[in-house]
């Protein structure tokens, strides 16, 4: 016998790769009776129509927010505020607003003076994505067995927290909770300041004069490969992000600059021991997240799809 529904209607305002995740797992998992979506733009609104994956993909923010007891703001976060004050005015009293950001205190700095007292505000951060954007690029197994974080603040009611995490947990993340803080630090470490060490590497490359950029291309090995996947990651978001969270980013950025101060001296000075015990202990992070069931030991010359 399936579950019930966990909500009556979600409400999702941008239906890029996650928005239109959401609202696909959403609909497969029966998290939810019906979806509505919003977008700024009606090219993508038009094709959510074409997709089916939403009941309600009109663009009328008050029939789409009309009865929402679930609202998920999928926005690029720095116009989280502004959306928030787009959407306060429909609300329904004791709605639960979320986001999806990979920057918790900046969002909340922005969302939380829009929003009415009569809903309930608690942030959340899928760790999901691809390098692909745009409605066409979600599927429903996207947040199967990865974390989602939730930023509650001190005032969150419990049974507000616990429906959202159940939420979550239906479309098959793995829910922590944590302080938005906490968080931003975090994640600037695991997920800032490897997409900007991406950026900066593949813009080096092309820095290069086009003879020796072409051969970068044409012999590229995993590892330079992998860092153009991360580098082909939305622009708008990822200036977004660094600008949101910069004193974490920096303060990230710092330390890594350090450590590879360090590695120089030891390529410089031929202190093949010191290299060996450094690589040696890095190895063992990456057995860590393979034994967590976040990634696969298995080769793979070119990452697969969906």
């Amino acid at each position: 016998m399936a579950e019930p529904p966990i909500f009556d209607k979600l409400a999702l305002i941008g239906i890029g790769l996650i928005g239109s995740s959401i609202a696909r797992a959403a609909r497969e998992f029966g998290a939810v009776r019906e979806i509505a979506a919003l977008d700024a733009s009606a090219e993508v609104l038009a094709r959510v129509r074409e997709l089916a994956i939403a009941d309600d993909a009109s663009g009328d923010y008050a029939q789409a927010l009309r009865g929402a007891d679930l609202v998920v703001v999928c926005a690029p976060v720095g116009v989280a505020g502004a959306v928030a004050a787009q959407i306060a005015p429909f609300l329904e009293p004791g709605a639960l607003v979320s986001d999806v950001g990979s920057v918790k205190g900046a969002v909340i700095a922005q969302m939380t003076p829009h929003l009415p007292e009569t809903v309930h505000f608690i942030p959340a951060h899928p760790i999901a994505g691809t390098e692909f954007s745009g409605p066409d690029a979600g599927f429903a197994t996207l947040f199967r067995n990865r974390w989602c974080i939730l930023t509650p603040p001190e005032d969150a009611k419990a049974a507000a927290l616990e429906r959202l995490s159940a939420f979550w947990t239906r479309i098959g993340a793995r829910v922590e909770i944590m302080s938005a803080e906490h968080h931003d630090r975090v994640l600037a470490l695991t997920s800032h300041l490897p997409h900007l060490i991406a950026y900066n590497i593949v813009g080096t490359a092309d820095d290069f004069g086009e003879e020796t950029r072409s051969e970068v291309v044409k012999f590229s090995a995993s590892g330079f490969r992998d860092f153009t996947r991360i580098a082909a990651s939305d622009a708008t978001m990822w200036r977004d992000i660094f600008l949101a969270n910069r004193e974490a980013v920096l303060d990230m950025l710092g330390r890594f600059n350090e450590d590879l101060t360090l590695l120089q001296r030891m390529i410089r000075t031929g202190d093949g021991q010191g290299l060996f015990d450094f690589f040696t202990r890095t190895r063992a992070i990456r057995r860590s997240i393979v034994e967590q069931g976040q990634d696969t030991a298995a080769p793979d010359f070119g990452r697969g799809g969906n």
